[in-house]
Formats: structure tokens, sequence, C-alpha cells
């Protein structure tokens, strides 16, 4: 594409599209294109200017280049589904057309037709009013109706014109801002595909994605972005997983592995059976989730509206007490233009989807303002341990021998035992002597696996087994080396244990640990700071285990060898005296405990029904997203506390200068609508600002 530079700067440039026009399409495919490369750190393209302004890091060279290459029907290059510079155009044309139709009325039509006109204008504001008087409610459209209605009444056909329009005006605002906050938040998390390549019997096929079903093969290919959740049929790839999981590092996937949408190829390609249709994968059900969120709103957006409502019989009973002491009209009117309902009802829930869309800035997902509410009440935090408050991933710490053995030889020797049977600690024992370059050739006999206590072999002639220390001293009988108990005393707490012994008689123990995150100590003491009194960790694992983690990472208190059921009771317990309780797991026993909490939390990698039942998400490489949830809604939980006092304060000034006669009925209505504008676009600025 050829292109005119306009004006360049050291990190920033900005570029004329040399063509006669540029559709609002073009627009979105341009900037598309400008923010998915590496080196652009922000790219916005007004379409009509035709001019892009991108920001960068590196060479002006590379992005000149990247600009020249660019065509409109490039492979792969896709609008964004929700756009919304097609909303802005729409309600920007409504605006124009709505401020050209009122200065022509006035301009050009006599007297009796714009009478006419704005009689008929009227009509739908008169009438809802009316609506809301039979069903006997007193909401602002009653405030609205006898306003206008009054000054029809009264011949003031220009003061009836002016309400009607700003009203017309300030209701545009609201629903444009209004959608614009739920657009972004819905594009931020949308995947922004429409066509896939479909393995079909003449070949890959380039296909809408919607035409996709499940059971179908879709080829991915280098850089490519998957486009629904399935298996991977074929091929070998590295998967970037940073868009759902927040893990910076990509992860090897193969055939039969599950892969998701939203994540990229890295490395490779492959096929993928698609495990549901295009608007059933977890990125869509997120996004129509946050579309909904209306029906999730807090407390604090109900008693905006409920509030908001109540007011207007004060604001009724104001303006007809304004009319008793001055007998002037004018001065009633100018209290009737003002009502806290615009800005009540409109400014809240901007305040939350503001947030609901910072949030997902750092992988949290949130299903709904009250849980963001919560958070900021939370006073007590309950933590599962394993996969949340460690890695779930066990490792060989130590290998202590005994009976004179040698722990590299032991360590050989229960590799190749466990080699067998992989679940998590084998799995341990097995990478341990492979990063110790431990060869371990077959050294036994046939191997009996016994589910949930142990392994038993023959080498040597010698009978050998490894396991639980039940398995292994009770149904096996050894017994510990003459001498050694004082060493098998001090065998270290905080570890889990394998046994392994040699014709009878234990010959070493392979301490395995379930790493905790480095920054989990950090996150609870941060927490805590935070304003969160108490820190408990619940855990199935043992006293002794549960001990060491708890001390190490300083919670407040735990509960070890419990079950699921046991987390939730110990929720509800809390919730009963009073605690207002955020629940934090990963896994399928978690699901309870989070279902009951005030908040469950949820890790992004952890079991599926536990993710289905919390109410947050957050990425599971780094706890450190709980403390910026915490201050993000504390931050939130502030931003409404101002709101309402400079709604209220603001307004109940208007309603004073009117009702003294200082503001006429068209300055109070157009101060009202400009100052309900304010609040609704300052709620919707970051909340967060320092990090």
């Amino acid at each position: 594409m050829n292109i005119v530079i306009k004006h360049r700067s050291r990190g920033r440039i900005r570029v004329q599209m040399d063509q006669p026009r540029m559709s609002l399409e073009q627009a979105d495919l341009l900037e598309s294109y400008l923010q998915q490369l590496p080196q652009v750190s922000r790219a916005v393209v007004h379409e009509r200017t035709r001019c892009a302004i991108v920001e960068y890091q590196g060479s002006e060279a590379e992005i000149l280049r990247a600009l020249r290459r660019f065509s409109y029907e490039m492979d792969g290059l896709t609008p964004p589904i929700s756009s919304s510079r097609s909303l802005n155009r729409t309600y920007e044309e409504k605006m124009v057309g709505m401020v050209v139709t009122k200065a022509a009325v006035s301009l050009f039509l006599p007297a009796p037709l714009q009478a006419v006109y704005t009689v008929w204008k009227s009509l739908p504001h008169l009438v809802r009013g009316v609506r809301c008087l039979l069903r006997g409610q007193l909401y602002v459209e009653v405030l609205d109706a006898l306003s206008i209605g009054i000054s029809l009444v009264r011949g003031d056909f220009t003061t009836a014109s002016s309400v009607r329009f700003l009203l017309g005006l300030g209701e545009l605002l609201e629903e444009w801002t209004h959608k614009k906050s739920v657009s972004d938040l819905a594009q931020s998390m949308s995947l922004n595909i429409d066509r896939v390549w479909l393995q079909t019997p003449e070949g890959d096929v380039l296909t809408p994605l919607a035409a996709v079903q499940a059971g179908d093969l879709v080829r991915v290919r280098l850089g490519g972005l998957i486009p629904l959740d399935g298996v991977i049929e074929e091929g070998e790839v590295m998967v970037n997983q940073a868009s759902l999981t927040g893990e910076s590092i990509p992860v090897p996937k193969r055939a039969g592995m599950t892969v998701y949408a939203g994540t990229v190829v890295e490395e490779g390609e492959c096929l993928i059976r698609a495990a549901s249709q295009s608007g059933d994968t977890r990125y869509d059900k997120i996004v129509a989730m946050i579309e909904q969120s209306e029906s999730l709103k807090s407390s604090a957006e109900c008693r905006a509206a409920n509030l908001a409502d109540k007011l207007v019989p004060y604001t009724l009973a104001g303006s007809l007490l304004t009319y008793l002491l001055t007998r002037t009209v004018s001065r009633a009117l100018a209290v009737l233009m003002v009502d806290f309902s615009c800005a009540l009802k409109l400014a809240m829930p901007l305040s939350v989807l503001s947030a609901m869309r910072e949030a997902v800035g750092f992988h949290v997902t949130v299903k709904g303002g009250k849980y963001l509410e919560a958070v900021a009440q939370a006073d007590t935090v309950a933590f599962d341990k394993t996969g949340t408050l460690t890695h779930a991933c066990p490792v060989v710490a130590e290998v202590i021998p005994f009976h004179g053995q040698d722990g590299t030889e032991m360590l050989r020797l229960a590799a190749c035992l466990e080699e067998h049977f992989p679940h998590s600690m084998a799995n341990a024992v097995v990478q341990a002597a492979r990063e110790q370059g431990l060869s371990h050739e077959e050294m036994h006999s046939e191997v009996e696996y016994i589910v949930a206590h142990g392994i038993v072999s023959e080498v040597n002639g010698q009978r050998v087994v490894i396991g639980s220390a039940h398995f292994v001293f009770e149904d096996e009988g050894c017994t510990i080396p003459e001498g050694e108990q004082s060493l098998y005393d001090a065998l270290p707490d905080q570890y889990s244990h394998l046994y392994l012994a040699i014709g009878g008689v234990l010959s070493a123990v392979v301490c395995i640990s379930d790493p905790l995150r480095p920054e989990a100590g950090e996150v609870i003491r941060q927490l805590k700071a935070l304003g969160i009194q108490r820190a408990v960790m619940l855990t199935g694992d043992s006293e002794r285990t549960a001990a060491a983690i708890a001390a190490e990472v300083g919670v407040d208190e735990y509960r070890a060898e419990i079950l699921p059921e046991d987390k939730a009771h110990f929720v509800e317990e809390q919730r009963a005296e009073g605690h207002t309780v955020i629940m934090i797991g990963d896994g399928i026993n978690d699901s309870p405990a989070l279902s009951k909490a005030d908040v469950g939390i949820a890790i992004s990698d952890g079991a599926a029904i536990a993710r289905e039942v919390a109410d947050i998400t957050i990425a599971a490489d780094n706890l450190s997203d709980l403390v910026r949830l915490r201050r993000l809604a504390s931050s939130l939980a502030g931003r409404i506390r101002s709101n309402y006092r400079f709604v209220i304060g603001f307004n109940g000034a208007l309603i004073a200068l009117g009702a003294l006669g200082i503001l006429p009925p068209a300055t109070s209505a157009t101060l009202h609508n400009l100052s309900t504008l304010g609040v609704s676009l300052r709620s919707m600025t970051i909340l967060l600002t320092t990090e």
C-alpha cells in the first residue's frame, strides 16, 4: 500500500493512506493489522482522514515496510467481530442529526409549525409519564412529562422544545456511553476470527467460522490463532496460552491433547478436531456472560437505581413547594428539570463495566459486578493448598539412604520401578533420575502395582517394595535398620515420603515436595495490608505437610486432612458468623467450597467444573493477581462512593439554584445533562493507575 508520512517523532509516526476514501471496515482491518505487529504498542486509524497513528518500539523502517506490505485482501486478515468504530459512527450520526434538525426547525420553520412540531415530538415523553402514573409509579419519566407538559400548557413552546431536545440528547449520550462500555469489554475478550482452514476431501478450504461443526477438522498453522476448543488430531505444536492462563512460556501440545480457543500456535502446525461450534467455546461463553452481566449487578448498582427512583417524589414535592412559595412557574420548572436518575443509574454500571474490562487486562475474568463488591468487602480468604498455594507439580527434594545404601543408586532403582506406573509422584522420581543422568535399564522381574499403596518387584533375587509407610511397614512387614531409628525420626516433615525397602529392610526414603509458589507468602502479606483480616489454608493433605506449608506461607490457621464437604462446611460457618469469605481453589474437590463462598475464585488451569462454579477466574502462573483484584475492587468501591457524593451534591445545588430563580429551566437541564456525561466519562477511566 502507498502511504504518505505526515508526522514523525521518536517512537511515533502518523501516516496517510494513498486512497480516495476509507470505509469503516477498511479502517478496522488496518487497525487490527497494526495492533498485531510485535513492535507496535498502540495503533489508531481515523477513517475520515485516512490516517494511522502508530506508537512503536524499535525501527521506524520496520513499521514503514509493514505498512507498505499491507493489503485489505491479505490472507488471515479479518475485522473485529464487534467494532466500536461502527457503534461510534452510528451514534455520531444520530447526534449530528438531532442537532441539525433542532437548528433547522428553529431557524426555518414559522412559529405555528414549530409549535406543532414540538407537540408532536413531545408526545412520547408525555405518554411515558402517563403510563408510569397509571401503574402507580413515580419515576423520572413523570418528571420529564410534567416539565414538558406544563411548558406546553403555558404556551411556552421554546422552553418545551429545549427541554425535549436536551432530554433526547441526554438519553442518546447515556445509551451511547453504556453500549460502548459493554462493546469495549466484549471486544477485549473476543477472538476476532471469521474464517478458518477446514480440511475437506478436496484439501484445505478457507471456510467461515460459523459454518464449522463439532467434529470437523481445522488446520492451524504457525502463528495462527486457535479458533475453537478441540483435540489435536495430528501434528505437534508449541501453544502460547497467555490469553487464557497468563503463562508466559508456550506449552507443548501433541496428538490427543486438548487445545482451547484464543490460544496461539507459536511453533509447528496441527490439525484440530473441533469439540464445539462457533459461539460455544470457553471464550465465547465468557463474552456472552460479560454481555449479560446486568443480571449480576452489585448491590451498589441496585441501590443507585432504587435511590434514583425514590428521589422522584421529593423532586416533585420540591417543585410544588417552590411554586407555592414563589408563585413562579419557571422556578418550579427549573427544579423539575433536574433529577438524580440519569447519573445514578448510568455512572454506577459504567464504573463496574470499566472495572471488569480493566480486570481482563491482567488475566482476571469477573462474572458480575456483585463479585467485585464482595471482593472489596471480604475480611476472610480461604486457600486450597495443592495447585493454589503450591504448583501441584511434585519434585524430588532429596533421597535419604538407609542400611548403608548409596542415595544415587536408590534413586536409580526407584525410577526403574516407578516408570511403569506414571502418577504424579512416580513422574517426579523418574524426572529426578533423568535430570541426574541416571539410566535405569530393567533391573527387575515382573512388577506388581497395588493401587494407592505401592509397587512390588524382585531385583537380584531380593523382594523390593516402594510406596507408602503403611504399605511398606505394615502390609509388607519391613523394618528400619538397627541403629537408624533416629535418622528415620528426623525425616523432614514438610515433604511427602516414598519408602523403598530391599529384602524387608528400609533402604531409602525419597522426599517429595510440592513446591510452594514463590509469591504465595508475599501475596498473603499484601492482602492483609489491604484489609483482609484472616487467611486460612484448607487441604486434604496430612497434618505434617499442612503444618509445614502453613508456617512457610504465613496463613493465620489451617485445616488438614479434610474432605471437600468439610471445606464447604467451613465456608458456610464463616459466613454464618458474619464474615465475607473469598475461596480460592483449582480442583474438583474445591468446587463445593467455591460455590458456597461469597466469592469463589478459580485458577485458570484448574478443573473445568471449578472454573464453571467460580465467580472469578485468575491466571495460573501468579497469585499476585489476587492483590490487583483486591486493589481494583477497593478502588471501584471508592469511585462509586465519590460518584454518589458528586451526583447528590451537584444536582442538589442545581435544584437550589433553580428554586431561587438563579438558573432558568433550560440552563438547569443543560447543566444536569453535562454533569451526567462528565461523571459517566470519569467512571470509564482506569482505576489502577500505578502497578
